[in-house]
């Protein structure tokens, strides 16, 4: 009687989460279908899910039309770029971790101090620091400030906190350097936090739109994020063409993250963050 109150309550949950599913995709599923659609079709009545006359035009307007294919480019080397900062990040996180140095935890509470703090506070003061530089402008006056995160350090040293110390220093015995500790031996380790912090860090330079649209004058500099913002500003009434650039920006993070989704609770666990 148990068993059969247990299976009905499974296939109660399992519906609940198909119906629960099937209206979340509904925006997702619109949204593609109608980036495919003349912009005629997208206000049809009644509405059609599936395109009657589907068709790539949006795309090719986005590309040849709209300089998506230099926001494209820009967002590209700002996430490659944001992925050099993610290993910087680990090595200070593994630095925090494993080594001890004259003050370290002063140091270490001094980088959590800094999440306390909105990132739009500093905007003003890493704006003026960047221009006296000439850094404005530019692409790596874009991505400088990003390099380095308190929150993904924080993630990396609560990580590797948790590697064995005899094993690093099994390592040093056998005359292993400290680069090739920290590349041989912890990266693969910290697969599972790499995995988190490369999913965080691929969608926080994906979606990179108000530091960009500050320190950028020139428009070939914009993300696809400002680009976006531009196209629903320019073409506001032809939204199979905002349905085709927003397509753009979000399937690629659906692609990242459906590959990557497993590790974010192993990674977060394993962390210490419950």
């Amino acid at each position: 009687m148990a068993s059969k109150k247990g299976k009905i309550e499974r296939v109660l949950i399992t519906l609940l989460l198909i119906i629960g599913g099937i209206l979340v995709s509904i925006p997702f599923i619109w949204m593609i279908s109608s980036s495919f659609k003349p912009e005629s079709e997208v206000l049809q009545i009644p509405p059609t899910l599936i395109p009657d006359n589907p068709t790539l035009e949006n795309y090719i307007n986005l590309f040849e039309s709209m300089n998506f294919g230099i926001y494209f480019r820009n967002t590209i080397i700002i996430v490659f770029l944001s992925f050099v900062g993610l290993l910087l990040n680990a090595m200070a996180g593994y630095g925090f971790a494993k080594y001890d140095f004259k003050g370290k935890e002063k140091l270490f509470y001094i980088v959590l101090a800094t999440m306390m703090i909105p990132g739009q506070v500093t905007m003003i003061p890493v704006y003026l620091l960047l221009n006296e530089m000439g850094l404005t402008n530019t692409m790596t006056g874009i991505v400088l400030p990003g390099l380095a995160a308190a929150f993904s350090i924080f993630l990396f040293r609560q990580f590797m906190s948790t590697i064995p110390t005899d094993l690093i220093e099994a390592a040093r015995l056998d005359g292993a350097g400290e680069l090739y500790i920290f590349f041989k031996l912890i990266i693969p380790v910290a697969k599972p936090i790499f995995a988190v912090q490369g999913i965080l860090t691929f969608i926080g330079a994906w979606n990179s739109f108000l530091w960009p649209l500050i320190i950028a004058n020139d428009e070939s500099l914009y993300t696809l994020s400002v680009g976006l913002s531009l196209l629903k500003g320019q073409y506001g009434n032809n939204f199979a063409l905002q349905m085709a650039g927003a397509t753009l920006m979000v399937v690629p993070i659906m692609i990242v993250f459906s590959f990557f989704q497993k590790y974010i609770v192993e990674g977060f666990t394993m962390s210490g963050i419950k």
